[in-house]
C-alpha cells in the first residue's frame, strides 16, 4: 500500500492551501475529495471483491494520520468515511451488492447516536428522525444511521439508508472541524430491509453476515478497536500538523520577554516541544503495538482476549488526551500572534479539541470498562 502513502504525502502542500477554503465552505472542498478517490485511500479498508486493498489497519491509519497533519478537517472526513467501507464489509453481502454493485467507489456518512425511532416491520424496519453529526455528508450517497429496534431485548443496530431516503439539513457551524460539513440526516418514514442492518452485538462478537464472503483476518477484528481509533487519529494528526507548525515557526520567532532572545533558545519552549512529541510518540507507539497485536492473533484464527480488548480502548482514549495535551502545550507555547485567524496553530488547536468532544473519546467509559475487566466484573458493552 506504499503507493497509496505515497499519493496522501504527494497530496499534503494542496490540502495545507486548502484548510483555510474548507473552513470557509464548512465543508471538504470537491477536488479533496476527488483526489482522495484517485489516490485510492477509501480504498485502503475495502474489500478486495469490490476492488478493495484490504490493508493492514495501521497502514491506514497512518494514512489518516498524515492527512490530518495537514488538515484536520479532511482528516477527520476521510477517517470515518474510509473506516465505513470496512463496516460496509460486515453487513449481509445483499447490502453490499446495493451499494457497490454499479460503483464500487461509492461513499457512505454515518451518525450512530440512536436518535430517531425505529419500528420493527415485516421484512425490516421503518426509520424516522433527525441523526446529527453526520460528517462528510454531502460527499456520500448513502448513510449509516445508529438505531434501537424495540424487542426482547432490544437491539442497538446500525441501519443502512440511500440518499433518496434522507435529507441534509445545513446545520453545521462551528468553533472546530468547521471543514467537516457534519449536517444533520433526516427521514421520514424510510422502510430499512433487513438485510441492510447490522447489530452492534454481532460487531462485538466479532461475527457478522459478512465475514462469509470478506474472508480476510481484516474483517474478524473488533468493531470498537477499530472505529473508535479511527476517530481519536485524526487528533493525532492534528496535533502532529501543530507539532511541526509550531517547530517551523519557533526556530525564527523572537520571544518580546526577552530582548534579541530566539525562543528556539529558550530552555523553557525546549521542554515544552520535548513533552509534546513525548505525548505523540507515545499515542502512536500504543496504536501500533495495539493493532500489531491483535491483526497477529485474528491472522492465527485464535480469539482476542478481553483484556487485550479493553487495553486497545484504554489506550485508545489515552491517545485522544495525549494528544490534546500536546496541542495545548504547542498553543500556550506560541506567543500571541498564533491568535490570528487564518494560521495553523489555532486552527489545529480548534479542530481537535472539537474532535476530542466526540462520544468515543470520553476517557470514563472506556477506562472504567478496563477496570472493570481487571477486577473480573462482567463487560457487557459492545463497543469494546
Amino acid at each position: 500500500m506504499s503507493e497509496v502513502l505515497d499519493g496522501v504525502k504527494d497530496l499534503l502542500p494542496v490540502l495545507r492551501e486548502r484548510a483555510q477554503e474548507a473552513e470557509d465552505r464548512r465543508a471538504l472542498p470537491a477536488e479533496t475529495v476527488k483526489s482522495l478517490t484517485e489516490i485510492g485511500f477509501f480504498r485502503l479498508l475495502q474489500p478486495a471483491r469490490w476492488g478493495g486493498y484490504e490493508a493492514d489497519p495501521v497502514t491506514f491509519l497512518t494514512a489518516v494520520r498524515l492527512l490530518g497533519s495537514a488538515c484536520g478537517s479532511t482528516g477527520w472526513v476521510g477517517s470515518v468515511i474510509g473506516v465505513h467501507n470496512w463496516q460496509l464489509g460486515l453487513f449481509p453481502d445483499q447490502a453490499q451488492q446495493d451499494v457497490w454493485g454499479d460503483d464500487p467507489s461509492t461513499r457512505m456518512s454515518s451518525s450512530y447516536a440512536p436518535t430517531g425511532k425505529v419500528t420493527v416491520v415485516d421484512g425490516g424496519y421503518r426509520l424516522s428522525g433527525r441523526w446529527s453529526f453526520s460528517s462528510g455528508c454531502d460527499h456520500a450517497t448513502w448513510v449509516l444511521l445508529g438505531g434501537i429496534a424495540p424487542g426482547d431485548p432490544a437491539d442497538f443496530r446500525t441501519f443502512l439508508v440511500p440518499r433518496s431516503d434522507y435529507t441534509i439539513d445545513d446545520v453545521w457551524n462551528t468553533v472546530g472541524l468547521r471543514g467537516t460539513g457534519s449536517n444533520d440526516i433526516v427521514i421520514e418514514d424510510a422502510f430499512v430491509p433487513a438485510h441492510r442492518s447490522l447489530s452492534f452485538m454481532d460487531t462485538a462478537r466479532c461475527k457478522c453476515p459478512g465475514q462469509e464472503l470478506n474472508t480476510a483476518p481484516l474483517y474478524r477484528i473488533p468493531y470498537g478497536s477499530l472505529f473508535s481509533y479511527a476517530i481519536t487519529t485524526p487528533v493525532i494528526g492534528m496535533a502532529t500538523g501543530a507539532y511541526d507548525a509550531h517547530v517551523d515557526y519557533l526556530r525564527d520567532r523572537v520571544r518580546a520577554s526577552y530582548v534579541g532572545v530566539k525562543a528556539a533558545e529558550d530552555p523553557h519552549s525546549q521542554v515544552r516541544v520535548a513533552e509534546a512529541a513525548g505525548d505523540l510518540d507515545n499515542a502512536w507507539l500504543a496504536l501500533e503495538n495495539n493493532f500489531r497485536e491483535l491483526m497477529a492473533l485474528v491472522t492465527a484464527g485464535e480469539k482476542l482476549p478481553m483484556r487485550l480488548r479493553l487495553r486497545v480502548r484504554r489506550d485508545q482514549v489515552r491517545g485522544t488526551a495525549q494528544a490534546i495535551r500536546a496541542v495545548d502545550r504547542l498553543f500556550e507555547n506560541s506567543g500571541g500572534r498564533a491568535l490570528a485567524m487564518g494560521t495553523p496553530i489555532q486552527r489545529f488547536w480548534r479542530d481537535a479539541h472539537a474532535g476530542r468532544v466526540h462520544a468515543i473519546n470520553d476517557p470514563e467509559r472506556a477506562l472504567s470498562m478496563f477496570g472493570r475487566g481487571e477486577f473480573g466484573l462482567q463487560i457487557t458493552d459492545a463497543m469494546v
